[in-house]
């Protein structure tokens, strides 16, 4: 049964008159709010167990690794079965698992070895959910309002990581990683009791059993069909390459070196204000797929700003039409997707996205370090503007990319 009332009126906050998009956005904002706090409060807790910078790597890396090598399950089980279910599902198991890591912290029981295993099994959790969770908005509000819902939910989850990592540094320094990290588990708690609340329809088209592979393969086909779909997953898989590295590696230390390690915090949060105006701005405006493709070439702004300025207001600039052109991406991508995609296959689609997006990642942070070393750091920086702006602005050769049209 489903519970999407008839069309309201449109408005910058008409998605938040239908009750399942209330309950969605609850759920998805109060456990991005703990997700926030927790990279903060376990960077901390393996450095209170004795453990260096390696040590927080492999923690936070296993938990990455996990979440590329589940999502795609994700995807087809969000194709399979009630994604609400999906999704209560992992928020309570996330609950427990957290639960576990802050009564291990507050008790001294803790070790790095441990802390990894349930970082493994936390990044398989939360990519089982994440493809039904991205897929979940169209079954909140009628079609005319999906636009406003994609990007009004954008805005709520940008804006509460925004507290949850000043609220994350606020709790460790307070009352220490563990019980910082339990307020992440209530958080999961609460999510999956929002989740609970939801009524929307989960019923699948009556087609023969298949494998999970061939069901895997049926979401590749369908990516292959549109061309917009492959190709902009593509450059996304260029954009994740060379700019995790920059921002994580570089970015500190150029910054940090030049202006004083106060400034790079600075410049993040610049990064995260233009990801907010980004969502505020498309709550009400509603950008075709060209013209979020056209913004996210400035995202070359940041990385461009940190090689060839000597001043400090060109960085913040940069960080800023940065946050401002991926979020106004983000949302266009994210409704094209939804609008284009069959609602059977929309799970599996999105997380082939997911994997697309974020598998380059991990290979970028290796490799910036040493490559930047040979050709110099401000070189390699300038070299990944181009990458990232270039990629965008070639994108939009394709016919597909420029005359995909809304819908609704």
């Amino acid at each position: 049964m489903t519970t999407v009332q008839p069309a309201a009126p449109a408005g910058r906050l008409a998605p938040l008159r239908h009750r399942d998009f209330r309950w969605l956005v609850a759920g998805t904002a109060t456990s991005s709010l703990g997700n926030a706090i927790t990279p903060v409060a376990l960077a901390f807790g393996v450095l209170d167990l004795g453990g260096s910078p390696t040590d927080l790597g492999v923690v936070v890396g296993a938990f990455a690794l996990a979440e590329v090598v589940t999502v795609l399950l994700g995807g087809v089980l969000g194709d399979r079965v009630s994604r609400k279910i999906m999704m209560e599902g992992s928020a309570a198991a996330c609950t427990m698992t957290q639960g576990l890591v802050a009564v291990l912290l507050i008790g001294g029981w803790a070790t790095i070895p441990t802390l990894a295993l349930i970082g493994a099994v936390n990044g398989c959790l939360g990519a089982l959910s994440q493809p039904s969770s991205a897929a979940m908005t169209r079954l909140t509000v009628p079609a005319e309002l999906l636009g406003s819902a994609v990007a009004l939910r954008g805005l709520l989850q940008t804006s509460t990581a925004v507290v949850g990592f000043s609220l994350g540094g606020v709790l460790v320094a307070a009352v220490g990683p563990g019980w910082a990290i339990a307020v992440d588990a209530a958080t999961f708690a609460i999510a999956a009791t929002c989740f609970s609340r939801l009524q929307v329809p989960h019923s699948r088209p009556g087609t023969a059993r298949t494998s999970l592979l061939a069901d895997l393969a049926e979401g590749f086909r369908e990516v292959m069909r549109h061309a917009w779909l492959w190709l902009l997953i593509g450059q996304a898989m260029l954009y994740h390459l060379v700019y995790g590295g920059a921002q994580a590696v570089l970015g500190p230390v150029v910054v940090g070196e030049t202006f004083g390690r106060s400034l790079w915090g600075v410049a993040l949060s610049a990064l995260m204000a233009g990801f907010v105006v980004g969502g505020a701005v498309c709550v009400r405006w509603r950008p075709r797929l060209a013209v979020g493709t056209l913004l996210l070439s400035l995202t070359a702004a940041f990385p461009l700003a940190m090689a060839l300025s000597d001043h400090v207001a060109p960085i913040l600039l940069g960080a800023f039409l940065h946050g401002f052109g991926l979020q106004v991406f983000d949302v266009a991508w994210e409704v094209s997707i939804q609008e284009q995609v069959a609602e059977d296959k929309l799970a599996r689609v999105f997380s082939l996205d997911m994997v697309g997006s974020f598998v380059a990642r991990p290979l970028g942070l290796v490799l910036t370090g040493p490559v930047a070393e040979v050709v110099g750091y401000d070189r390699w920086l300038v070299v990944v503007g181009c990458v990232m702006g270039g990629s965008a602005l070639l994108a939009l050769l394709s016919r597909d990319v420029r005359r995909l049209e809304r819908r609704t």
